[in-house]
């Protein structure tokens, strides 16, 4: 919860909720820990009531819409199938990509300026237009 705060910074978040909360930061820290346990029984109270009522076991993460249906309503059979489609069309994108960026890589590479190897093309066009203004006026 904690891992990108640093032990200065959280040493002056409890600095700052000592002086917000003064002598009451313990009655204040206990009540948010009743509160937290409260809520994680109601959790536990409704997965054993779903688990009770579909008659399977049911962990909190299998609460998830996806891993629900995929535990309890699909086979693996059923869940290949529905996937075999899908990967293919994935695979054949997947390779059109890949052809793409090795195009284009390609394309990069033989007009990398810092090698030197600007096309001819490049070398003929038109001059630079006149400046407009004068810089060294300025």
């Amino acid at each position: 919860m904690f891992e990108n705060l640093n032990w200065w910074e959280i040493g002056a978040l409890l600095m700052l909720a000592l002086l917000i909360f003064g002598e009451r930061l313990p009655k204040v820290l206990g009540d948010g820990l009743k509160m937290l346990r409260g809520l994680r029984n109601m959790a536990q109270g409704a997965t054993a009531d779903l688990s009770r009522e579909l008659g399977t076991d049911i962990q909190l993460e299998d609460l998830h819409p996806k891993a629900f249906i995929r535990k309890h309503l699909l086979s693996e059979e059923d869940e290949q199938a529905l996937r075999k489609p899908l990967q293919n069309l994935f695979d054949d994108v997947k390779q059109d990509l890949n052809g793409v960026k090795s195009e284009l890589n390609d394309v990069a590479s033989a007009v990398d300026i810092r090698k030197g190897s600007a096309p001819a093309e490049k070398a003929a066009e038109a001059p630079r237009p006149a400046q407009r203004y004068d810089l060294d006026a300025t």
